[in-house]
């Protein structure tokens, strides 16, 4: 009996997690010490939260966000044109076949976070969450 495949879509594999977490770690390295030569992000402190790898390694989509939220396209415009530098000195410390092709993004999960907060904290809300769960039916006994 053949088994049935599910065509839904799955989630990173546990290699493409740890090279995410590699190359996140490795370019935040990178990106603290100063090793890049762009004047634009000398002194701009830069939160990466997550690097997602394509199933094949060759694509390393890094969310990125300036400390304080300014600027968002400016730093992401001056990472992209530091790209070929980035990668180079990526290959240095991380030890994959190929050096991936680097795409950065904004990162929205502090946007997220608050937007959730401002939900929980709306009025309705809060009464929904405070009501106490009536309880059951039940019969009466006579």
């Amino acid at each position: 009996m053949s088994k049935a495949h599910s065509n839904a879509p799955k989630g990173p594999s546990q290699r493409q997690l740890r090279v995410g977490e590699l190359i996140r770690r490795a370019l935040a390295e990178i990106i603290q010490r100063g090793e890049l030569h762009d004047p634009e992000l000398a002194d701009v402190p830069i939160t990466m939260g997550e690097v997602k790898v394509s199933p094949d390694l060759r694509v390393a989509t890094v969310y990125v966000m300036p400390l304080g939220g300014q600027n968002v396209k400016e730093v992401i415009a001056a990472l992209a044109r530091s790209q070929g530098e980035l990668r180079h000195l990526l290959g240095k410390q991380v030890l994959l076949k190929f050096s991936p092709t680097l795409r950065f993004m904004p990162d929205e999960t502090f946007a997220r976070l608050d937007a959730t907060r401002r939900l929980l904290a709306d009025e309705r809300v809060r009464a929904d969450v405070a009501k106490p769960d009536a309880p059951p039916d039940t019969p009466e006994e006579e």
